[in-house]
């Protein structure tokens, strides 16, 4: 897509030679110790492991990169988290389809194994897929992510289903053949943001249900609840608009009883990635929605008050207390399962400089928002910051940064730089406070070999 449509990325750039970790990644662990992390989320490339997309091709060189990082991290303690596949997928698999395909389920799932036979005798933390609604809304159902098919009526939900379907293979394959003598854990990552309803009516109320179940619940609800299966009322929803819109079934297939069984259940933990919150009409702010979409299918509005403190991306504020909100509906609805926060963090400007105070403002929000969750007695094992260094952001090329550290991309090295942030950050790390006075000395970022 960056190659053939340039114009679609913000700044008309590509992530050919983004931070390039694949030559500098001794670096990247060096800036793990600096920070005093004992844990690191990345995920792996599918096409640098296996060229084709099929696992009858596996590239050694690909192999070795990996068996380098994970080692890397482990000689300093630091347990990797490492998801299968985070939107790099082999062209080969999408010019057969890509989520469409029905036979995607069996072709992940094997490309999943060869990842869980050379790297699952040190990696105990798997994630499956990395916001399964980015992947099917804003890839297959919109034109906001590649492959951009915008197949607005049916695109998020044939993807749904067969990226599910997918999850579960992986899960069942790591269950049953690599588990007992690998002893690690498999599970899914979901975008959660909160959405709250804008007044106490019960309209409102089923309007930012209807959102969630749109947003998080098409992927979460299958696995995560008692029943199994997609959310009852916006299945509903979609099975009546569909019969009115002439189609001889619905939009959303739905799974048969031994899919819904094989699905239910399929994860160790709950992976959420979390940034901001909206308010939810079933009245107001509405947008302009295509029919039939996603959104006009459930048909609510969104706001978010101006007074929450905007980043460099337009979709990001700091809402209050929002993690909390959210993992404790998860919580109850979900009978208590365990969490990862595996992604939280804000943007900047590329020339905002280092002095990232609405950066440091944002995490400290964050984090007094996780303490309230352990308060809570909500079972969170681990946070993760996105993210350690900037990066090609995707549709916005390099003109929104989340990095803890600076990448210069214009330097042969791709000079990293902590910026304020990082030393606050270390700071927290470090013990185990949030101290909303403390200012750093940014002079020198140091590593404790004691660690």
């Amino acid at each position: 897509m960056t190659h053939t449509i340039p114009d679609v990325i913000k700044d008309g750039r590509n992530g050919d030679d983004a931070a390039d970790t694949y030559t500098y990644y001794k670096r990247d662990v060096e800036m793990m110790r600096e920070l005093g992390l004992d844990a690191y989320r990345f995920s792996l490339s599918w096409s640098r492991i296996l060229p084709n997309g099929l696992a009858n091709k596996v590239s050694d060189a690909g192999v070795a990169f990996y068996n380098n990082y994970i080692n890397e991290m482990l000689k300093y303690n630091i347990t990797p988290l490492v998801t299968l596949y985070h939107w790099d997928l082999p062209q080969q698999m999408q010019d057969l389809g890509g989520f469409q395909n029905p036979l995607f389920p069996r072709m992940f799932e094997n490309y999943a194994k060869v990842a869980f036979k050379h790297f699952g005798d040190r990696v105990k933390h798997w994630i499956t897929f990395n916001e399964p609604r980015e992947i099917c809304y804003e890839g297959y159902g919109h034109v906001t992510k590649a492959p951009r098919l915008n197949a607005t009526g049916v695109g998020t939900y044939y993807c749904a289903k067969h990226l599910l379907l997918a999850h579960a293979r992986a899960y069942h394959a790591y269950n049953d053949q690599f588990r007992a003598t690998q002893g690690g854990v498999c599970g899914i990552t979901i975008s959660v943001n909160w959405f709250k309803p804008l007044t106490d009516s019960e309209e409102d109320a089923l309007a930012a249900e209807l959102k969630r179940q749109a947003e998080w619940g098409l992927y979460a609800e299958p696995i995560f609840s008692e029943e199994g299966g997609f959310p009852k009322e916006l299945s509903e929803i979609v099975d009546r608009k569909s019969e009115e819109e002439g189609y001889f079934a619905s939009r959303l297939p739905q799974f048969t009883d031994e899919e819904r069984e094989y699905v239910r259940g399929s994860s160790d933990f709950f992976g959420v990635n979390h940034y901001t919150a909206y308010m939810i009409s079933a009245n107001d702010y509405k947008g302009d929605y295509v029919v039939p979409s996603l959104y006009a299918d459930i048909d609510v509005g969104t706001w978010v008050p101006p007074t929450w403190l905007q980043s460099a991306s337009s979709w990001l504020r700091l809402a209050p207390n929002s993690i909390h909100d959210a993992l404790s509906h998860l919580n109850k609805k979900y009978n208590g399962p365990i969490f990862y926060i595996t992604e939280n963090g804000w943007s900047q400007h590329p020339d905002d400089g280092f002095d990232d105070d609405s950066r440091i403002t944002y995490y400290r929000a964050a984090l007094d928002s996780v303490l309230n969750c352990l308060h809570d007695g909500i079972d969170l094992r681990g946070y993760m910051a996105w993210s350690l260094m900037d990066n090609f952001e995707w549709m916005e090329g390099y003109t929104e940064r989340f990095g803890l550290y600076e990448v210069d991309f214009a330097s042969p090295e791709k000079t990293r730089t902590p910026r304020k942030s990082a030393f606050v950050y270390k700071h927290i790390i470090s013990t185990r406070t949030i101290d909303p006075d403390y200012e750093p000395d940014t002079k020198t970022m140091w590593i404790d070999e004691g660690k």
